[in-house]
């Protein structure tokens, strides 16, 4: 039942809606309709009817011209889109589009790809139909000013083919899944666009192509529609969150255009590509009513070109000027969004010289009409934002629909109208791409030919080729100038051997391999002091890959040919012998042999050893009695080199087997722990997928597992793992139904709200101690460390250092753990926020006194600072000397403080440093550091011990959204030698 206040404001939006003549909007002429092309009554109707404030629509949006032949969205839907209780499918978004191509000259579909689940994704290109049918002759024109070396930069030819030539404007939607508007809006804005002959759309239509993908994260599209069928099924109830949005992750899938380990990213980006595009447009919903957030804020990423930062400030704008001319409140562009990491969808074209955008425009979650109630901050007035949104306002996804179709279709009007400008743009940034060498720089980068990282190398070079980088490979040695280390060191020559792989910078896509590959530097007192996201990233400390920037421009003379495929370096297998060594250097993908071959017999050589020539590390793997063909195909896949040897070596070794593995996950959230399923599903590592509830209920775990891996939920804490969800309200299903059909495939329970408990938690403790492995991360390790499980450790304080995703420099303390082997001394590790870990040989306990130096300074008496006080009168005696630790150990105890202390940790259980930061002045290799010396050489990495079993804690994430290949391997020995990591 409607409160009384909102049905007296819905009947003055009928009456306003009846008046009409004196909304301002009318004042603008430039998007006149075409007076004699009929409307359709009914369907304009329903638009006002479900508008809930005049306000709140345009002269562009508030009508819709009728059509003989090319049905409207309501033959799908059922009625308009933005309509309350109507969310479609994918399925159905898709059966519109195709429906206007199969009524519409003036539209044609496609399918790009399909998702990790097998849902296809779409893209309809719309223009008139002189413009579609051209359009493969218009795109290898396009692809002529994208790649200006085919001209030989010939600026009078690009102009020939720019006067020639018409953009592609690559529109997206619902990339993040519980942001629910932009299908409607986007077939709407199809039908529009392929229907009404209003002079600005018609100028659109002969001037661009508009390519649209309606629905990004197909998967979690459904996912959320099922949502809401259930909680309209079930009006008085609390309805579940989506947890699941993509088979992997969640809002971190905006978050991939580095890596691209997520098909969305890979289809979207191909399709870009292909259409030989000049703006990829992102739609979003969040901050009310509409942020353009174009123009966001700085710091700009470093990397694209000048005229970008040009085109945002034109185009955000310019866009929120019409926006303002038609009177519609909270339309902004500037905001504390920073454009300085590379990983959103949409920074796709940023660098691969096209335009990104991306709006954020106000949502319910759903297709709900909500009252609601804005922040002061979000309503205030600006200087940015001179007409705010309303404090209070009762909101509907009509309303979000005409936000954003006339956001959409009022800056497509402005680019139709520059279509040359952008095009020359386009060409312009091109060009300054492949002459970057000759223009700022550096030339290329060079990854040295080095077997011990040539798996680690590979996987660098896919990221690259998934970019469409050009990767070349020496012919011969190569030699050329580099800086010296520092500042002050002279210049150097360096020769790089034959087989090296060169990134040349004189290519169109030089700008994604520049930002990927050099390093980045976030200045302490920047102006902007909430990163928005990660502020390092630097691939090739992400990759433990060692690559040299080269500006020396000599290194584009040396004599190279095309890398068609990086699995070509390496793949091989030498030597004779019934026994094949494969080195352990840090690769990804020992463990991934372990399993492809799980039938064969296989050691692990615990110390190195030299034979044939080589030199094998400690954690080498051994195998024995394996066909040619079968092993020659295994180390191809897997990017690994094998050697024949005619004898085991005489080396300690370790029979392995395939360990039992569970992925745990909580009902809270799943993205960050996706990351993680993602990289086991790639490197294929079998696992169980259980959730808290499962370990909860199971009293034997050790008897089905080895290792247990209890990934980051994302920012809980030890009770909200332990209590779940509040159970004052429903139960909450995440399951299989008749009205959720999409629910339930990746995991499933009758009630999200249950957590883990005391019964889990006795269940887990009891998993450890009778000899598994359990394998935690940040919070999760947090988790380990309050409950118990990990005696001796605890979260060392940040003090006021400051880290936001920034990538940290680590050296190893325990190079003879199993953890560690295959690396050198020091590893680069990602840190979300400095977390780091103290050990003790005692368990300190809340409320006592734990065992600190007495002494942080020598007291006052006499001497120097390094005398001691001496008391008169008498002879001193010799005091138990007191040995300062380390910031990465434990204080040693004496045998007064280990007389009948029951608090006194075993040697043989104490805690073991694996991997801690180093000093404060080597600590930051890229991002953001502020104050590092209360974390400098703070344990990062601890291997703790409960019983038979060990609990593995990392501060911080060694798999994270596919950059930190460089560390899969602490987890993957750890797995491999679970039984092995006693001390």
């Amino acid at each position: 039942m409607k409160r009384p206040w909102s049905v007296l404001l819905s009947a003055i939006v009928l009456l306003l809606f009846a008046a009409g003549s004196l909304h301002p909007q009318g004042l603008n002429g430039n998007f006149a309709r075409e007076s004699q092309q009929p409307i359709d009554q009914q369907y304009t109707d329903q638009i006002h009817k479900y508008t809930t404030d005049p306000a709140f629509t345009s002269p562009l949006v508030d009508y819709l011209p009728a059509s003989k032949g090319v049905p409207t969205p309501a033959k799908v839907l059922g009625d308009v889109s933005g309509a309350p209780d109507v969310l479609p499918y994918a399925e159905d978004v898709y059966k519109y589009f195709r429906m206007l191509a199969a009524t519409s000259p003036r539209v044609k579909v496609f399918s790009i790809g399909k998702s990790e689940e097998g849902r296809e994704m779409i893209a309809a290109a719309i223009a008139d139909p002189e413009l579609l049918n051209a359009a493969k002759e218009n795109g290898a024109r396009l692809a002529m000013l994208g790649d200006p070396r085919t001209i030989s930069f010939d600026d009078s030819r690009a102009r020939e083919l720019i006067d020639q030539s018409w953009p592609v404007y690559y529109i997206t939607g619902t990339i993040h899944s519980p942001e629910t508007g932009a299908p409607t809006a986007l077939m709407e804005l199809a039908y529009r666009l392929a229907v009404d002959d209003a002079p600005y759309i018609k100028f659109i239509r002969s001037h661009m192509i508009v390519l649209i993908t309606p629905v990004v994260e197909v998967d979690g599209r459904d996912r959320m529609v099922d949502i809401y069928r259930w909680h309209k099924a079930h009006p008085d109830q609390k309805w579940p969150r989506l947890l699941y949005w993509g088979h992997y992750v969640a809002h971190d899938n905006n978050r991939d255009a580095m890596a691209m380990t997520l098909n969305l990213t890979r289809n979207v980006l191909d399709t870009y590509l292909s259409w030989h595009a000049q703006v990829l447009h992102d739609l979003h919903e969040s901050v009310p009513f509409l942020y353009d957030n174009t123009v966001g804020d700085g710091p700009y990423n470093a990397w694209v070109d000048p005229l970008l930062g040009d085109e945002w400030a034109e185009l955000g704008w310019n866009n929120v000027a019409q926006m303002q001319s038609f009177g519609m409140p909270g339309v902004f562009t500037h905001g504390d969004f920073d454009t300085w990491s590379p990983g959103y969808l949409m920074f796709l074209a940023a660098m691969h010289n096209g335009i990104s955008r991306l709006y954020e425009t106000f949502g319910n979650g759903g297709a709900d009409t909500e009252k609601r109630i804005l922040t002061p901050e979000e309503y205030s007035r600006t200087w940015f934002r001179q007409n705010p949104p309303l404090p209070i306002v009762q909101w509907s996804q009509r309303d979000n629909n005409n936000y954003e179709e006339t956001a959409l279709l009022s800056t497509l009007s402005y680019f139709s109208q520059h279509t040359h400008h952008f095009l020359e743009n386009y060409y312009i940034k091109s060009k300054r791409s492949s002459q970057k060498p000759a223009l700022e720089g550096p030339s290329a980068y060079v990854i040295p030919s080095d077997p011990a990282s040539t798996s680690r190398e590979i996987e660098l070079l896919k990221v690259l080729e998934r970019q469409h980088v050009e990767l070349q490979l020496l012919a011969e040695p190569a030699t050329c100038t580099l800086p010296g280390e520092k500042r002050e060191d002279k210049p150097r020559q360096q020769t790089f051997a034959a087989g090296s792989v060169v990134v040349r910078m004189d290519q169109p896509y030089s700008r994604i391999a520049d930002a990927l590959l050099d390093r980045q530097f976030w200045a302490a007192d920047d102006p902007q002091k909430h990163p928005y996201d990660d502020t390092g990233w630097s691939l090739p400390h992400l990759f433990n890959v060692k690559v040299a920037r080269v500006a020396d421009p000599t290194i584009l003379k040396a004599n190279m040919t095309l890398l068609k495929d990086p699995r070509e370096l390496v793949g091989r297998l030498d030597g004779t012998g019934p026994v094949v060594a494969v080195n352990n250097s840090g690769q990804p993908s020992l463990l991934s042999l372990v399993y492809r071959l799980r039938k064969a017999k296989i050691e692990i050589a615990e110390k190195p050893f030299d034979v044939a020539d080589k030199h094998f590390a400690a954690g080498s793997l051994l195998l024995n009695g394996i066909e040619n063909q079968q092993i020659e195909t295994a180390l191809y896949d897997l990017a690994l080199e094998g050697t024949r040897l005619s004898a085991l070596p005489l080396v300690p070794s370790h029979p392995v087997a395939t360990p039992r593995i569970a992925v745990m996950h909580t009902w809270l959230a799943t993205q960050t722990e996706g990351w993680w399923r993602y990289a086991f599903d790639a490197a294929g590592i079998p696992f169980d997928y259980i959730s808290t509830q499962t370990a909860a209920k199971q009293d034997n775990l050790r008897a089905k597992y080895d290792v247990m891996i209890f990934a980051p939920v994302g920012r809980v804490s030890t009770l909200d793992i332990l209590n779940g969800l509040p159970d004052w309200n429903n139960p909450l299903p995440w399951q299989k139904s008749d009205i959720t059909p999409n629910l339930g495939s990746i995991d499933s329970t009758e009630d999200m709200r249950p957590g883990l408990g005391f019964d889990g938690l006795t269940h887990l403790r009891e998993f450890v101690e009778q000899g598994g492995l359990l394998i935690t991360c940040e919070d999760t390790a947090q988790f380990a460390i309050e409950t118990g499980l990990a005696p001796g450790v605890s979260i060392a304080a940040r003090g006021d250092a400051r880290v936001v995703g920034s990538v940290l420099n680590a050296v190893f303390q325990a190079r003879e753990s199993p953890i560690a082997f295959g690396y050198d001394q020091n590893l680069p590790v990602i840190s979300a926020n400095g977390m780091a870990f103290n050990v003790s040989y005692t368990i300190g306990r809340p409320g006592t006194r734990t065992l600190t130096d007495p002494y942080a300074e020598r007291p006052t008496g006499r001497g120097t600072v390094e005398d001691s006080d001496e008391p008169l009168g008498r002879k001193a005696p010799e005091a138990e000397p007191l040995e300062k630790p380390q910031a990465w150990e434990a204080r040693k105890l004496n045998e007064e403080q280990m007389r009948n202390n029951p608090l006194v940790i075993p040697a043989e259980l104490r805690p073991e440093v694996i991997l801690r930061f180093t000093d404060a002045k080597t600590l930051l290799l890229d991002g953001l550091l502020d104050k590092g010396g209360s974390i400098a050489e703070r344990a990062v990495v601890v291997n703790a011990h409960l019983g038979k079993g060990s609990v593995l804690l990392f501060g911080n994430n060694p798999i994270y959204r596919g950059e930190t290949i460089g560390d899969y391997a602490l987890v993957f020995n750890a797995i491999l030698n679970h039984d092995h990591l006693s001390r």
